[in-house]
């Protein structure tokens, strides 16, 4: 299964991208240490991981600390060594949800997708759906993304970074 890992650091000069080799990772906590070395004073690093334009896995380490996983599907877990490495771990529901009010459908402001479900019903989102909440992602907003028919893991990422105001860094790592 091919995959793209892109990290993101945030550091006193602003955000920088590399891509990431996540070959011969053992563990999850290997593939963290290897996004806190690209940069070892960073204040927020985030790890993008898109599989077979299936999957998406976002790790985040604030002060290289404190490791918390999003992954898109639970299903990428059973199919690769890689995704059973970084969500094989997880609960099967995602965190940061209440199960009243935020998991009902969406209506953006014009109606359209008002009978859309927040979250595809055949995807298994795992783990912590609210790690980008403080820099402008909701859990729901980040579900909804994962969930949207037609948006593959790079649109997500993209979307995201495009928030961050990095996604020029992440899409330059693309074209190489």
């Amino acid at each position: 299964m091919s995959y793209f890992a892109a990290a993101v650091v945030r550091e006193k000069g602003g955000w920088t991208a590399a891509e990431l080799s996540l070959r011969g990772a053992a563990d999850v906590d290997e593939v963290a240490e290897r996004l806190r070395d690209v940069g070892p004073d960073a204040d927020l690093s985030l790890l993008f991981v898109e599989a077979d334009d299936t999957y998406l896995v976002i790790l985040r380490l604030d002060e290289g600390e404190d490791l918390r996983v999003f992954g898109s599907d639970s299903a990428y877990a059973e199919e690769s060594r890689l995704g059973a490495l970084l969500v094989g771990d997880l609960k099967t529901s995602v965190t940061g949800l209440d199960d009243t009010e935020e998991a009902r459908p969406t209506t953006t402001g014009d109606g359209e997708d008002g009978d859309q479900p927040a979250v595809d019903p055949e995807a298994d989102p795992v783990g912590e759906a609210d790690l980008l909440t403080d820099l402008g992602i909701p859990a729901q907003r980040l579900l909804a993304l994962c969930a949207h028919e037609g948006m593959m893991p790079a649109d997500v990422t993209a979307e995201i970074c495009q928030v961050l105001g990095c996604v020029d860094d992440v899409e330059e790592l693309r074209e190489v």
